[in-house]
């Protein structure tokens, strides 16, 4: 079939539609947002009215009948799909994955997973601050009980497992089989580096121990350097929470988070260049394209390689020390004066099992995920019982990462994800870290002097590099096509271990 005009106005149709669609999810961003920052706890029973509703009324624009034809006018027209990467091609290949997942869900499940998950959360935040899993786990029995529902209807290929139709919704493809040919050889290599790490007679010292950083200024150092970082705070906002995160709810609105007060007092800085991460992808994606495929991030995977590589490759960096040490200087005055930026540098980069995922160093924390992956596939398939999880994630603990858990708050509970449903998630964070590496060794690559820029606190290279390479190609392409377009290369765990090896043995005196 050749375009004899209707392909072009039902592909028009399709996007108006498409976009406003997109207007009531990022309104139910919106609410999601301002109930982890603002909104008193009593709002929570109305609130989870509210976004079920957004829920419900979004999906009944996906799954359209409208939406079925349009996309079946479009695919049929030769001309509108001549090109396979070009604009339209991309929106409608994705708009029609997203359509035909969205049709095989019930509007009732679709509306009370929204609902449920918007009350398990203030419950999940309740728990974790009083240490008390069983007040979290009614909760959690119902997003377990919901989720497996969404597997079963989305189904999953033969061979495969309820896990692997949830995963599908953040990396597309992704299989628990597929994770798990990542993720055993690479657990191995990494228990082994970490076991020489920290069998070392010349590990590097906490600088930090004993010293208390501030909240006033921590607060205005993390944004000064979210701001040198590339994050144009014209278009977003940074904010507290209890878990860390980043929300867009338009082009121009970004919202982030980070917390203070943690064990190590450094860490809000690495919170926060990792939020910074992902902010500064949402800021560069296509804004002609807003509110469509083209204008959206590939997948959560790509997405975490970018807040990963500003977090590690750059954040934890001698160069990064090098211009941000004067800065640490400026904002906490005698409190650091003892310190110096070769210190600080060791510090960020000690290798020290421990329970908390997001405070974990390089070395150890793709461990932290493969105990999640292991726990939540074993949720779906009904092979480890809710209330058997805090003594299952002790178990997983002790055998990964040699450590006892002492309480469920820096257990089962630390993580804000499984009460918001978001189950087959977690294995993102790894391929992130595997994606963050490649494409940081590629970029130091062709940025000659990259190092001696960050060491300048010159990152706009780094960011055009990105931006150009990844953020303004949209959903243009798959994660792996990405991935070989911007390096040249497959995926490959080769990376991730050359950067922790060539920078943590020197650290440890190896």
């Amino acid at each position: 079939m050749t375009s004899s005009g209707l392909g072009s106005s039902t592909y028009e149709k399709l996007i108006d539609h498409v976009r406003e669609e997109h207007l009531l999810r990022t309104t139910a961003s919106l609410l999601s947002w301002d109930q982890e920052v603002m909104m008193p706890r009593a709002g929570v029973e109305h609130r989870s009215r509210q976004c079920a509703l957004l829920a419900r009324l979004a999906h009944q624009m996906t799954i359209d009948s409208r939406v079925g034809e349009w996309l079946s006018a479009c695919e049929e027209d030769d001309q509108l799909m001549s090109d396979p990467l070009a604009v339209a091609s991309v929106n409608v290949r994705e708009l029609r994955r997203h359509h035909d997942r969205a049709v095989k869900l019930p509007q009732e499940l679709v509306e009370q997973i929204a609902a449920t998950s918007s009350t398990a959360r203030a419950h999940w935040e309740v728990a974790r601050r009083e240490n008390d899993f069983d007040q979290f786990k009614p909760w959690l029995s119902k997003i377990v009980e919901l989720t497996r529902r969404k597997a079963e209807c989305l189904g999953w290929p033969e061979g495969g497992e309820p896990w692997d139709a949830l995963a599908d919704a953040y990396e597309p493809g992704l299989s628990a089989a597929s994770v798990s040919a990542v993720f055993d050889p690479l657990r191995e290599r990494l228990v082994r580096l970490n076991e020489k790490l920290l069998g070392s007679t010349q590990p590097p010292a906490n600088c930090f121990s004993g010293v208390t950083l501030r909240e006033a200024p921590m607060r205005r150092f993390v944004r000064d350097v979210a701001g040198r970082l590339g994050f144009d705070f014209s278009r977003g906002r940074l904010d507290t929470s209890t878990h860390p995160f980043c929300a867009t709810l338009a082009e121009h609105d970004v919202r982030m988070t980070t917390r203070y007060g943690e064990s190590n007092p450094i860490e809000p800085l690495f919170s926060t260049m990792h939020e910074t991460g992902h902010g500064i992808y949402n800021q560069g994606l296509p804004a002609q394209h807003a509110g469509t495929p083209m204008g959206s991030s590939v997948s959560l995977s790509i997405h975490e390689s970018q807040s990963r590589l500003w977090e590690n490759q750059v954040g934890r960096s001698r160069a990064f020390w090098t211009w941000s040490f004067p800065k640490l200087r400026r904002y906490f005055g005698a409190t650091v004066k003892s310190l110096s930026p070769e210190a600080v540098y060791a510090s960020a980069n000690r290798v020290q099992p421990q329970c908390i995922r997001v405070e974990a160093d390089e070395a150890t924390y793709n461990l932290h995920i493969v105990v999640r992956f292991e726990l939540e596939r074993s949720l779906m398939n009904d092979s480890l019982a809710v209330g058997d999880l805090p003594e299952a994630w002790a178990g997983q603990y002790k055998d990964a990462l040699g450590i006892d858990v002492p309480d469920d708050a820096q257990g089962c509970l630390q993580d804000i994800h499984w009460s918001g449903g978001a189950i087959g998630y977690f294995p993102t964070y790894t391929l992130g870290n595997l994606y963050a590496a490649q494409f940081f060794e590629a970029a130091s690559q062709q940025i000659s002097d990259l190092p001696e820029q960050i060491a300048k606190g010159h990152f706009d290279s780094l960011r055009t590099w990105l931006g150009r390479g990844i953020h303004q190609q949209g959903m243009r392409y798959r994660s792996a096509e990405l991935c070989e377009q911007v390096t040249g290369k497959p995926l490959s765990a080769e990376p991730l271990m050359r950067h922790l090896e060539g920078k943590l043995k020197p650290v440890y005196g190896l």
